[in-house]
């Protein structure tokens, strides 16, 4: 009991610090969505709407296409970065020259911070100074430009994120990799098992928790993206078609001081992401009860 009494003293302050700033807020976040409330609007104060901020959300095409676009480019990004990040981690279980300078090289952008990852990518693809449309337009006679075509600067942003977080998931495949057993993988190699047989029923069952778990992390940051996309594209793009979901909530929190509006948009957002993750979950602990 005394041990018990222990734990909970010193959690408590972290506990506290929970509270305080995680559900604290996401209560005040939950009771503005149900209100109008406008602070430049010709009344003053919160008004009760109940669900109707949520009823314009089924409704709003701009909210129900960043959405989309969100949803798109974390399927993008994450399936890309498992494949590559895997690809690489099984490049570094081997010995090559230059290996230790190419695993320096590549986990440099995890240490960037977001912010300046979008900076860097902007000054890449400034058309007249960046080197970017340089070389496409010299070499391949294309004209880029992301504040024109939206098309480049959604494959612009995917490439941007593949270059940041990438190195975090051939981390995490390289730590699964070494931990992997020899012994089942050298019994189907003497049975005449080749790679894709090794991959498919040896390492991939075993990879199956690291994998999600990765997956887990990723979803929730693509999930999330804002600041990168919007210091790269000046706020979303040509127009509002890449406007990711994190974007189109600050134009609708900030610049139109929509509160009810935007609280009710932030809560829908987060209760997708809560079933995805779940989702992801309930995967992992079934893998392990297995």
């Amino acid at each position: 009991m005394r041990s018990n009494r222990t734990g909970w003293l010193l959690l408590s302050p972290t506990l506290i610090i929970l509270f305080v700033v995680g559900f604290l807020p996401f209560i005040y976040v939950l009771w503005v969505g149900f209100h109008d409330w406008n602070v430049f609007s010709a009344r003053e104060g919160m008004f009760w709407a109940g669900i109707n901020n949520y009823r314009r959300l089924v409704f709003d095409n701009d909210f129900l296409y960043s959405l989309g676009l969100t949803l798109r480019f974390t399927i993008v990004v994450v399936a890309s970065e498992l494949v590559v990040g895997y690809l690489l981690a099984q490049l570094l279980t081997r010995d090559f020259p230059g290996k230790i300078l190419f695993r320096i090289v590549h986990t440099i952008p995890l240490m960037i911070a977001p912010l300046v990852v979008g900076a860097i990518w902007r000054l890449l693809t400034v058309p007249g100074l960046g080197p970017l449309p340089y070389y496409f337009d010299h070499w391949f006679n294309i004209d880029y430009n992301i504040g024109r075509y939206a098309d480049q600067a959604f494959i612009t942003v995917v490439l941007m994120d593949l270059w940041h977080w990438t190195p975090f998931v051939t981390l995490t495949m390289l730590a699964g990799l070494s931990a992997l057993p020899n012994e089942p993988i050298e019994a189907a190699m003497v049975d005449g098992a080749n790679r894709w047989q090794l991959f498919r029923y040896i390492k991939l069952p075993m990879l199956r928790p690291v994998i999600l778990t990765t997956m887990f992390i990723r979803i929730m940051d693509a999930l999330r993206v804002v600041d990168e996309v919007y210091m790269l594209t000046n706020g979303g793009g040509p127009g509002t078609s890449n406007r990711f979901i994190g974007i189109h909530i600050f134009r609708v929190v900030f610049p139109k001081t929509d509160y009810g509006y935007g609280s009710a948009m932030s809560l829908l957002v987060l209760y997708i992401t809560i079933v995805i993750c779940w989702m992801l979950f309930t995967a992992l602990m079934h893998q392990r009860s297995d």
